[in-house]
């Protein structure tokens, strides 16, 4: 069958095509322009919810009335990490220009999994970036990622090959005999344990090592685990401490880690999800000492980088090593000097996926247009916005503080007699103003609101305004529970 011009997926009329383009792009610059004049978040009514339900239509629908339903049914109920006012977790608040580099991402199509292309050296150049940043050598090795999620698994199975020698890819673990423990501090991210499960080990061969008063790894205690789990026979092979812990925001003792993993012979991995970046910024960067002698470093760009969702990366000191891990040759994978199969190493050498998204051309886009002193500005500042908050707290004597203020986490709670029913309905309700929404966590034995200052368009007026209302709908909260 002859392919005529209806089998395409291009416009019929690039013009009209265009018009309505400039529409879409002005419609979220308008949104970004003017996000203090909407809530953080809204429920989703149930009509809204139910329209999602339905099958897809027999006929296509025009891309005007599409975008027209985006506009109506999707765009008012997103969760609003974009906002000044959303605390609830760690999420980054993106940029215009990453949006606008996404765009051209999205244009060009790229599979970044390998072959001789511009997009590669784009992320390559990157890597470069990253190993300056944390002073590792020029023979070190990064890849981009969904996430830190997928970052940790990475390092969890490099580690397991600098361990057990690249066999272990093809006879598997049990052949080796060896019965491989790892440590973490209790305070660290279930992405860990993930990894521990997901690798094959089993989360029974993740000790989870308590934290002392400031949150932190308590290193004697992990020193004993170790000593412990040796003399019971087994093999300690992988330590991964914490900058930026999801509680409270605390920094694990790199320094004391890294000396122990170097006497111990155990691969030093750091979760750093959103804590690493904070080397951009130079009145926090010294409290990350020691990070510089990690084995890998596991983080995301579209944190505290402010990159549009998703942007991991992992950066591994032995790049020999990391290939050794993953690369798998296969006959269609072949390379060549010269050709689109010129290039290699490729990434897909690097990690478990061969096709890749151009994750790295927004990264890009914003390190190149804001620069890193900019970038560790905004850093700074959400640090310096959670102290605010800190001081906020203290002077209310309604509000009570729960954790020590490391970065820009913060956990406090509205006094009452039942405390935690309390807190949890003054959370729900910060959420359903429009005016503020943190989150909740737990913080020894109660439950805490949890405010994650990460969006670089937050400012003192918005904390002011999240100390503002839950003073005064704590004061609901209360009185209703006491009802």
């Amino acid at each position: 069958m002859l392919e005529t011009p209806e089998d395409t997926l291009d416009p019929s009329d690039w013009n009209a095509f265009r018009l309505q383009g400039h529409r879409m792009l002005d419609d979220m610059i308008d949104y970004l322009e003017h996000l203090r004049d909407q809530p953080v978040w809204q429920p989703m009514p149930d009509e809204v919810r139910n329209s999602f339900r339905q099958a897809l239509d027999d006929v296509p629908s025009d891309l005007a009335k599409t975008h027209e339903l985006f506009l109506k049914d999707v765009l008012p109920y997103a969760l609003g990490n974009v906002h000044p006012g959303f605390m609830g977790w760690v999420h980054g608040g993106g940029t215009p220009v990453g949006m606008l580099a996404e765009m051209l991402a999205g244009g060009l199509n790229a599979n970044l999994g390998g072959r001789d292309q511009s997009p590669i050296e784009i992320e390559r150049q990157v890597v470069q970036w990253v190993r300056r940043l944390f002073n590792f050598p020029e023979t070190a090795s990064g890849l981009f990622v969904t996430g830190t999620s997928m970052a940790n698994l990475i390092g969890v199975l490099i580690a397991r090959t600098a361990r057990l020698g690249t066999d272990v890819r093809h006879t598997g673990m049990a052949a080796n005999g060896q019965q491989l423990v790892a440590y973490t501090s209790a305070g660290a991210h279930i992405s860990i344990v993930q990894a521990m499960d997901i690798a094959g080990f089993g989360s029974d061969a993740l000790r989870m090592i308590p934290v002392d008063q400031l949150h932190q790894m308590d290193i004697a205690a992990l020193e004993r685990a170790i000593a412990e789990d040796k003399k019971a026979g087994l093999t300690p092979f992988f330590i991964a401490g914490t900058v930026g812990t999801v509680g409270v925001g605390a920094i694990d003792n790199l320094q004391a880690i890294a000396e122990l993993c170097e006497r111990e012979n155990i691969w030093f991995h750091v979760d750093g999800a959103y804590g690493a970046l904070a080397m951009l910024a130079p009145d926090i960067a010294p409290r990350l000492q020691g990070i510089e002698r990690a084995d890998s470093i596991a983080f995301d760009f579209h944190k505290w980088g402010q990159v549009p969702y998703d942007a991991g990366f992992i950066l591994v000191r032995d790049g020999e090593l990391h290939h050794n891990a993953f690369a798998s040759p296969a006959a269609y994978l072949k390379r060549e000097t010269r050709g689109m199969a010129a290039g290699s190493p490729w990434p897909c050498d690097f990690g478990p996926d061969l096709s890749r998204g151009f994750r790295a051309l927004k990264t890009w886009f914003t390190l190149k247009v804001y620069g890193e002193e900019k970038l560790g500005r905004v850093i700074s500042n959400t640090c310096a916005l959670a102290q605010h908050l800190k001081r906020r707290i203290e002077a209310e004597p309604q509000l009570e503080l729960l954790a020590p203020v490391a970065l820009n986490i913060v956990c406090f709670r509205y006094r009452s007699e039942d405390a935690d029913r309390v807190n949890a309905d003054l959370v729900v309700a910060l959420q359903e103003s429009g005016i503020a929404a943190p989150s909740t966590t737990t913080i020894n034995g109660q439950l805490a609101i949890r405010a994650a200052i990460v969006n670089h368009r937050t400012t003192v007026s918005d904390i002011d305004a999240l100390i503002d209302a839950t003073l005064e709908l704590g004061g609901i909260a209360a009185r209703s529970a006491c009802s």
